[in-house]
């Protein structure tokens, strides 16, 4: 009996040592490495931690977002002259075209009256002949060298746009009054255009840069 355990005990010895040791290490190896996951699984584990951050993100640009509308209806509070070309604006002063003014330029009386009409035509709720209306207005008041009513015509525009839910569009005349406003050197509208343009771009789902315009807009609200 004692030769047999003898031969039993050389044997297990030999594969020991004939044994690679990589066969004996995978033995040792747990069975749930992170490295054995199934590839699927390891991206989307991936996938989700990503989108969790995402809307982490989201969520802050809301929560900053709904801070800064608290801020402008604080803002609007302490202020009497509030309405616009567009009425469903909760911001937006109108700028009234004085009866007074003494037109001797025909092209002068064909500018006042298109900006009457469009004014008209957004409170019936016809933004798409409002623009029409806002349209030959600014090309008038360009030709004339006009830049409060080319301003003013671009605010129709802006505000006719944006009633149509044609937002880029709306912004590409929003931006216009500021850039008249810094051509002539008179920033009236500058105001209600930055809150238009930050509408605009919420509208689109853009909420960095809709919070950037609104930052500007309260900052403009609170130092009128």
């Amino acid at each position: 009996m004692m030769i047999a355990f003898s031969k039993s005990l050389v044997a297990a010895n030999l594969l020991t040592f004939m044994l690679p040791f990589e066969a004996l290490a995978e033995t040792c190896e747990p069975s749930n490495s992170f490295f054995n996951m199934p590839l699927l699984f390891a991206i989307a584990l991936i996938g989700a931690t990503v989108g969790g951050l995402l809307a982490r993100q989201r969520r802050g640009e809301l929560a900053r977002l709904n801070d800064q509308l608290r801020q402008i209806n604080a803002a609007l509070r302490r202020q009497a002259k509030i309405e616009s070309y567009a009425p469903t604006l909760s911001y937006a002063p109108v700028s009234r075209v004085s009866e007074a003014d003494v037109v001797v330029d025909p092209r002068k009386e064909q500018l006042l009256a298109s900006l009457r009409t469009g004014k008209n035509f957004l409170r019936n709720q016809e933004p798409d002949k409002a623009f029409a209306e806002f349209k030959a207005a600014f090309e008038l008041a360009q030709n004339l060298g006009d830049h409060i009513d080319e301003k003013k015509a671009a605010r129709g525009l802006g505000a006719s746009l944006q009633r149509q839910g044609k937002y880029r569009e709306a912004i590409k005349y929003h931006s216009k009054v500021l850039e008249i406003a810094k051509r002539a050197g008179e920033d009236s509208g500058s105001t209600e255009a930055y809150g238009a343009i930050a509408d605009c771009y919420t509208e689109l789902g853009d909420l960095e840069r809709a919070g950037k315009f609104y930052d500007k807009y309260i900052a403009r609200l609170e130092s009128d």
